[in-house]
Formats: C-alpha cells, structure tokens, sequence
C-alpha cells in the first residue's frame, strides 16, 4: 500500500475533500513549517504566525469539502498572506483609532491602573508587616513608618540600639523573601 508522503498534492486534494483525515494530517505536515515561515517574514512574531496558519488549517478543514483545491500549495499560500494582510490591516486601522483617542484620555487610563495596584501592592506589604512576629513588626513599624531612630526606638520600649537594628534586619530578610517573588512578578 502506498504512503500518503508518496502522493501528490493533488491526490492529498482529492482526499481531503472526501474527509479522509489521514490525507488532512499529511497536508499539514507537508506545508505547515513553509506556511509559518512565510507569515513569520511578514509578522515579526511567532505566536501570531502560528495561529495564523493553525486557523487556516483549520478553515482548510471546515471548508474542503467547498473549497477550489486544485492547487493545493498555490491555495494554502494565497490563504496565508489574505491572513497576514488582514493581520496587518487590522493593526493599523488599531494603531489610527489609537492615535486618534484624546491624550488624556489614554494617560488616564494608565494613571488609575498605575493606582490599582500601587494600591494592591500596598496591601500586599501590609498583610506580610502583619504576619511579622509581634515585636518585630512593631520595631520595623516604628522604623519605618514612624520614621524614628533607632535610638528612640530603643528608649520607647526599653531594649537596646542593637536590638532594634537585628529586628529590623530580620524583619527586611523576612519581608524580602515573601515578598520577592511578587515584586519580580510585577
């Protein structure tokens, strides 16, 4: 029995229109990797290309029974650079309204989302200070919300200067290792 990598495209054609699956795998093996390279030249990306040409398998699909597949390649190709152009058309018209919207308008929807999450992160820091063991959190709030020194500090309640320095140290390494992770995320 021949190999479906033995037919042409022509066969693969006929093939496909009749549903047979096998012949819809071995077109897309056949022309996926040219088809990606061809959109990738022209987009720049590799996400958008390859879901250009997985959707144009697709429609290939949906549509083979309907679609004119006598030249195959010719066919997938022209398919391709319609989607690469409505791709890039679709950016511009994008790019025109963009422009076209009031400065502020566009600043201020950048300024509350900046807002939003300094509030968020705010919070965020708040929940871990609290988590703090009791008399750490209450040096390091001293220190750093206060803003007082570490001579006051250790005059208000009764401990050494060298204390108040390891609390806060230690209060700092425990605050960085919860939190690093959310600040390298932001």
């Amino acid at each position: 029995m021949r190999k479906y990598r033995d037919y042409t495209d022509s066969e693969l054609s006929n093939l496909l229109k009749e549903g047979n699956d096998v012949a819809f795998a071995e077109v897309y093996d056949r022309f996926f990797n040219a088809l990606y390279l061809h959109a990738l030249n022209r987009l720049k990306d590799k996400d958008e290309a390859k879901d250009i040409v997985q959707e144009l398998f697709i429609s290939l699909w949906n549509k083979r029974e309907t679609a004119d597949l006598t030249n195959l390649s010719n066919y997938l190709y022209t398919a391709v650079r319609n989607r690469v152009i409505n791709v890039v058309s679709h950016k511009s018209v994008e790019t025109r309204y963009l422009m076209g919207l009031p400065r502020n308008i566009i600043v201020e929807d950048c300024i509350t989302d900046h807002r939003l999450r300094e509030r968020q992160l705010a919070n965020i820091i708040a929940g871990e200070i609290a988590q703090l063991p009791k008399k750490m959190r209450e040096v390091f709030e001293m220190s750093r919300l206060q803003n007082l020194s570490h001579k006051e500090i250790a005059e208000q309640l009764g401990i050494t200067e060298q204390s108040v320095r390891s609390h806060v140290k230690n209060a700092l390494k425990v605050l960085r290792s919860r939190l690093g992770l959310v600040f390298y995320i932001i």
